[in-house]
């Protein structure tokens, strides 16, 4: 017993369709993983750079378009008394 050739053809051609994309899933996931390596990477080196500038100028906003910056002033942490009430 044997199912028709056009159905045979058409579960075949479903399956090889399947396994194309299993495989591209696959290829994409392992891009993905490279990307977040190489995104990781670039926010460490961005990091390093910020400590840098800051040991340098202090704590500053810095204006990417032109480099101008801007002082950024530290507040002291105010410690606030709760009061209950009885």
């Amino acid at each position: 017993m044997k199912i028709s050739e056009e159905q045979l053809k058409k579960i075949q051609a479903q399956v090889k369709v399947r396994s194309q994309l299993v495989n591209d899933i696959g290829a994409v996931e392992a891009q993905k993983h490279e990307l977040l390596h190489a995104l990781n990477n670039v926010m460490e080196k961005t990091k390093e750079t910020a400590d840098e500038l800051e040991k340098e100028y202090g704590k500053i906003n810095i204006n990417l378009e032109d480099g101008s910056y801007e002082v950024v002033e530290v507040e002291e942490e105010k410690e606030e008394e709760v009061v209950e009430e009885k």
